[in-house]
């Protein structure tokens, strides 16, 4: 990775590669979401309610995988001193946070006709409204550091600590009684019919590539931000 330790570098490929991830995951989410409201047939017990399906499972996959990067970062940051590693963290923080809000959203509508109720206490929706806490308080922690590069330590190694909640989340049904079903897709088992599943896989990418391309471009702004703080601050010097 300290093959991108150069800023001009790093902006060298993300520049070109910024539009790519776009338009990309524009379309492969207009395939998806279309083929998902008008191609695939209705859930035998869900009825047309399932097809919330192909956004809710990317946004709750990508919230999580959000905080995963900024804990990788963080630790880059803090052990390897990588210095682009706090920016990168922060990049992701915004995306991580709105994918984490629209899976919490989603999957209040989809548990209103499904469990009659919007919202319950239950472990996986309580953890994954503890990660949306952490998202803000994150993005605070990084906004209030002095250095506007990101490169607060608090902050790092609240990314790694807040790190804790990601398997929570994800063996929450399985770790008590509750109301959110049981993984439906693993390694090892497949409970989605593949006539509904079929266009998940799809959404994930196009959601992925969109949510790569909103890292890059903050990361861009940031780098931006920075040179400008630097310029402005040697003018002053001066």
């Amino acid at each position: 990775m300290h093959i991108f330790a150069n800023p001009n570098r790093f902006l060298g490929i993300a520049r070109p590669l910024t539009p790519w991830l776009a338009w990309g995951g524009v379309l492969l989410v207009a395939v998806a979401l279309a083929s998902g409201l008008f191609l695939t047939p209705p859930e035998r017990l869900q009825g047309e309610s399932v097809r919330i399906m192909y956004v809710h499972v990317p946004a709750a996959w990508l919230g999580m995988g959000g905080w995963t990067g900024i804990a990788i970062a963080s630790l880059m940051q803090l052990v390897w001193r990588h210095p682009l590693a706090a920016v990168a963290a922060r990049a992701v923080a915004f995306p991580g946070a709105l994918f984490t809000a629209i899976c919490l959203v989603t999957g209040s509508i989809w548990g209103r006709p499904t469990w009659g109720t919007w919202w319950v206490w239950d472990g996986r929706l309580t953890s994954m409204l503890v990660l949306l806490f952490l998202y803000i308080a994150y993005i605070a922690l990084a906004d209030a550091s002095s250095d506007k590069g990101g490169s607060s330590r608090v902050a790092a190694i609240f990314g790694l600590v807040g790190a804790i909640n990601i398997p929570i989340i994800k063996y929450s049904v399985d770790w008590w009684n509750t109301l959110h079903q049981t993984a439906s897709i693993s390694l090892t088992k497949n409970t989605i019919d593949g006539s509904i599943l079929w266009p998940l896989p799809i959404a994930l990418i196009g959601f992925s590539l969109l949510f790569g391309a909103i890292v890059l471009m903050r990361m861009r702004a940031l780098l931006a931000e920075a040179r400008i703080e630097a310029r402005l601050k040697r003018m002053a010097d001066a």
